[in-house]
Order: structure tokens, then sequence, then C-alpha cells
């Protein structure tokens, strides 16, 4: 029989119902059966997409993909249980390619003697390239049924010729009541639990469920602690709860999908009129050690992209903002970030200018560049003056009433063409008056150009 490699736990390890009493207690609460796993109702229940997939003899290839605590390794386990797999487990943190070879050849046994290996591998992005290659071949012809379980986003971290044999499926923070269902089970469990040590007042309760945020390890950990401090027969209080978590851990990665997700959703509430919202998820990302320049570079482009000419002073403000972070840093460019975060999300909304911009784009790279109207050249030349027309009959605006006159600035081929069309949210309002203003003068302007002149005719002057 091949030798089992370091790192690769037997089920019987992992799931054992006989753990040594000083185990901790997440350890010993872990769930023995489907119908004990709490949450993930999506995916485990009647209803569930794994129900309805995994069946005893079929367990296709797949990753589990959550945040920590969220029962990842858990159901791992307990879905190669239901459809009679052999458990084999690597941690992608400590093992390498010739631990896979191994569990390979350990397989390829198992197959021939009617058996199946389900091999489960824990953090499966951490895997380089050549490691998440080398499984690729044995999960093609089936030696092994492969789970990995991750908490980054697959689709980043995950080879495409690995993911495409592989079902993806997703698993989310456990809501308060899957978390309190689990805490209570621990309370009350008389063979691996804290039945008859310890009890937990409501407000304690209350407290623990908030401070796991969604995680149940943590949750079970953080009661551990508690009643180990705690007398028996005593009630743990909600004080000694705050101090065994000493300080929340807040759930994000800086390079990861937290980091995108934070992001997004901070973006997206500065661009939906919501201050508070924005500080919300401005301060979650400060908490969870982002990079504040990051943060102000995010203001300063929701300012100019979502606000624009509606609120010109939200430019100026974020642009402070930024530079502000830059010279005094945390904790007091918080105060910054949090001032320009709110007057982003609350100015007046006009993404106006830069669809201008965009429609002007898009006819640049359907036409090219199209040729700018001799008017409009340069006349320092005086022989390009002369012989081509450079820059003959342009009209000095400043000489015209209201520094404006009609004159051709597009090209021939787009003359006419309005791209910014202002809105009516806050000074897009006068701009867009101003505008109205000015072509209706220019209008007019044509119109009289077959009634004799006024004695005004203005100046002709190169620029």
């Amino acid at each position: 029989m091949p030798r089992r490699p370091a790192g690769i736990s037997a089920s019987d390890q992992l799931f054992s119902t006989e753990l040594a009493a000083d185990a901790p207690l997440a350890a010993r609460m872990r769930p023995r059966t489907l119908d004990e796993f709490v949450g993930q109702s999506h995916l485990i229940g009647p209803e569930g997409a794994l129900s309805k997939v995994v069946q005893p003899g079929f367990l296709p290839s797949l990753v589990l993909w959550g945040p920590p605590g969220s029962g990842k390794t858990t159901l791992a386990r307990l879905l190669a249980d239901r459809a009679g797999g052999t458990w084999r487990q690597l941690s992608a943190v400590s093992s390498g390619v010739a631990d896979i070879r191994a569990v390979v050849a350990e397989a390829r046994g198992l197959r021939e003697a009617g058996g199946r290996t389900v091999a489960f591998i824990d953090e499966l992005h951490r895997f380089n390239k050549s490691q998440q290659d080398a499984l690729l071949p044995h999960v093609e012809d089936g030696t092994i049924t492969l789970i990995g379980a991750t908490t980054e986003n697959p689709y980043y971290e995950i080879n495409s010729p690995l993911l495409s044999r592989m079902r993806v499926y997703r698993l989310e923070p456990l809501a308060l009541d899957a978390i309190g269902a689990i805490v209570d089970r621990a309370l009350t469990d008389t063979d691996r639990g804290l039945a008859g040590r310890v009890s937990l007042a409501e407000d304690a309760r209350a407290r623990l469920l908030d401070l796991a945020g969604g995680d149940a390890r943590a949750a079970l950990n953080i009661l551990d602690a508690a009643a180990a401090v705690t007398g028996d027969g005593e009630a743990v209080s909600a004080e000694v709860v705050a101090e065994a978590a000493q300080q929340r851990l807040v759930a994000y990665d800086r390079v990861g999908d937290e980091h995108y997700e934070a992001a997004s959703a901070f973006i997206k509430s500065m661009r939906g009129n919501d201050p508070d919202a924005a500080l919300y998820w401005c301060a979650s990302m400060v908490a969870g050690g982002e990079d504040p320049t990051f943060i102000a570079r995010r203001i300063v482009i929701a300012a100019s992209e979502d606000v624009g000419n509606a609120d010109p002073r939200a430019l100026q403000i974020a642009v402070a903002a930024m530079q502000a972070v830059e010279m005094i840093g945390l904790p007091e460019a918080q105060f910054a970030l949090a001032q320009a975060a709110a007057y982003v999300a609350s100015a007046p909304k006009s993404n106006r200018a830069g669809a201008a911009y965009f429609a002007a784009l898009a006819e640049v790279e359907e036409r090219g560049r199209l040729p700018v109207p001799l008017h409009l050249r340069p006349s320092a030349h005086r022989r390009l003056s002369r012989e081509h027309g450079w820059g003959r009959g342009y009209l000095y605006p400043h000489d015209f009433e209201n520094a404006d006159v009609e004159q051709q600035y597009l090209p021939d081929a787009l003359a006419g063409r309005v791209f910014y069309d202002p809105s009516d949210q806050g000074m897009e309002i006068q701009i867009g008056e101003r505008l109205q203003r000015l072509r209706r003068a220019r209008l007019e302007a044509k119109r009289a150009k077959s009634s004799p002149p006024d004695g005004s005719k203005g100046s002709e002057r190169a620029r």
C-alpha cells in the first residue's frame, strides 16, 4: 500500500467522536451528519443545490467558496460520507506535488479494488499553477474526486482548466439564527459541549452572536474562552464574552474579495446618495487595514464620475481630502475621508460630462481623428496662413457680446453634433440654461446674416 503522505488526515482523525476533552469546542462540536449541519440552506436541505446533486455513489469534483467559519471543511466531509468516498485531506499551505502524487497512487489502488477517493484540499487557491496542473489529469480521468475549499474568488485564483472540471458552490456568512443554533447546541450537548458547566445570559448571547460576524468557529472559540474563566454552574456575562473576544476581527483582505466587495459597496453608496452607507463602508475598509489613499482615490473618482458638474466643489473637496490623507496619514486622516465621502454622497449627481466625453471618444474610435477646420489651426507661420488658409476667418469670442460668436469648432463631418447635455441637477441647471441662451443667440445671428449689418462686425484675430 502506498505511504500516506504528510498533511493527509484519515477520516476518523478529522471528525472523531473521541476527541480529547481539552480539544477546542469548535472541533468537538463539528456536525457528524448532514442533519446536524446548520445554515447554507441554499446548498443543503430539500431544495439545496448540493442536496440534489450529491447522492450515494456519486459526488462530482467541486469547489466550496466562502468566508472562514462558514462550514466548508465540515460540509465537504459530510458530502464525502454521503457519497461513500474514502476521505483524504491535504492543506495547500503545507503540501506539495509529492503529496499529491502519493494521494493519487493510493487512489489508483483503491479504485482498482472498487473504491473511490475524495481528495479534500483546504485553501486550494494557495496552490501555484504547477501544483494545480498536477491535479488536472487525475480529476479528468476520475482517479480522484477533488473538493477544494477556498476563501478567495476561485474564478480569479484557480486555473481555468482545473476550474472547468469542477462545480463552484458559494457559502455565505452564517446568519444570526444559524450561529445562535450552533451556540445553543454547544451549551446543551452533554457529550461534546458545555451542558452542565455554564449557561449564557441573554445579553451575553446577543453580544456573542454579534461579535462572531457570521463565523461559527469564531463564535465557539469565544464561547470556549469565556467558559474557561467562568465558574461551573454560572452564567457567562456579556462582559466576559467581550473580554474573551478581545476585539472583533474584521473580515477583510486587502487583495481579496472583501477588498473589491467593500470598495464596490462604498462607491455605489456614494453614487446612490446614501452618506450613512458610504461612511459605514469607508469605516469597514479603514478598520480592515485598507490603504487610506486607495479609499481617497475612490472618492475622487466618484466626485468626478458621479457628481460631475452638478456640484464642481465635490471634486475640489475630494482632491483636498486625498492630499490631506497623503500628508497626515491615519488616524487623523479619517476625518478628511469622512468629510469627503459624506459630501460626495450627499451632493447632487450628474454623469453627463463623462457620458459626453465617451460619446466623443466613440466618434474618434470609429472615424479616427478628423481634420481640424482651417480657421481653428494656428496661424503663427504667415506662409501657412497666406497659402493654405490656416487661422483665416477665426473670430475672437471676447470681441463679441457675451464673449460668444457663431463659429464652427467641431470637424466638418460632426458640425452641429451635441455631446454634452447638462442634467437638471445642481449647478448643471445653470450650465444648461447658459448653453441654451448661447445657442439661441447664435441661431438668431445666423438668421440675421441676410439682413444689413448693424455696424458691429467684430474682429478676426489669429490664435
